[in-house]
């Protein structure tokens, strides 16, 4: 009733609730308050941060994935002991030669009629494609004949000569053969013979990829190409750890 009363000039204005502070730490991380310069560095520094993690975090992953693969390869340890074979010219060839060096390996037989040829061929492509890169080192191709009955020094010179000028063949006696074929595993069984004496040989298809010391790191089917074999190839020389100490 008495303030009613009073002229308008005495009623002092309602007072109004303060505004509410934002944190200053909320402030910061929004960027207010900061020139756009720093802003951006905040920004900048943040993605990098990351972006370092993520980078990280996947390089921890493929460190882990190598280590687990190369245990698992050890253990496999495909490709021990020695052999001693034939190649194309008669020289005596030992595994042991081949220590220090990496190897495409296919094993077969000179009178198959078409899977052989098109493995061989697309192995000779992979040498080249890898042969045309700088820096790495030296890729050895190689076949061991599984039908040593057949496949004489004579006819491994006449078969390899088709292929990759600096594979070589190898082949040996039925024992030789064996002991070669079962360091890697490889099954090989003569079919039965028709009128003509002639005879299929089924036998594991891969090519296997051999580390300088001798063992087995990689093969690869008929669905793979030769650049793609070429890939794996490259990867495993500049990734190599011995698998064996």
């Amino acid at each position: 009733m008495f303030r009613a009363l009073l002229p308008a000039r005495c009623l002092l204005p309602a007072r109004r609730p303060p505004l509410p502070r934002r944190n200053l730490a909320a402030r910061a991380a929004a960027g207010e308050g900061l020139p756009l310069g720093r802003r951006l560095a905040v920004v900048v520094a943040v993605g990098s941060a990351a972006a370092a993690a993520w980078l990280y975090l996947r390089e921890e992953k493929g460190r882990r994935q190598r280590a687990r693969r190369r245990a698992e390869l050890r253990a496999l340890a495909l490709g021990q002991g020695d052999f001693r074979l034939l190649d194309q010219e008669g020289r005596l060839r030992r595994k042991a030669d081949f220590r220090g060096q990496w190897v495409l390996l296919y094993f077969g037989f000179t009178h198959c009629p078409d899977v052989c040829p098109e493995e061989l061929e697309k192995l000779s492509r992979a040498v080249e494609l890898l042969e045309r890169e700088p820096g790495l080192p030296p890729l050895q191709p190689l076949f061991i004949t599984v039908d040593p009955q057949r496949d004489d020094v004579a006819a491994v010179r006449r078969y390899v000569r088709d292929f990759h000028p600096r594979l070589l063949g190898l082949t040996g006696s039925p024992e030789e053969v064996r002991a070669a074929a079962n360091a890697y595993r490889v099954y090989a069984s003569a079919g039965p013979k028709d009128e003509d004496g002639d005879y299929i040989v089924d036998h594991t298809v891969l090519i296997y990829l051999l580390g300088p010391d001798g063992l087995f790191l990689d093969y690869y089917g008929r669905s793979k190409t030769d650049a793609q074999i070429a890939q794996s190839v490259r990867r495993h020389m500049e990734t190599y750890e011995p698998l064996l100490d």
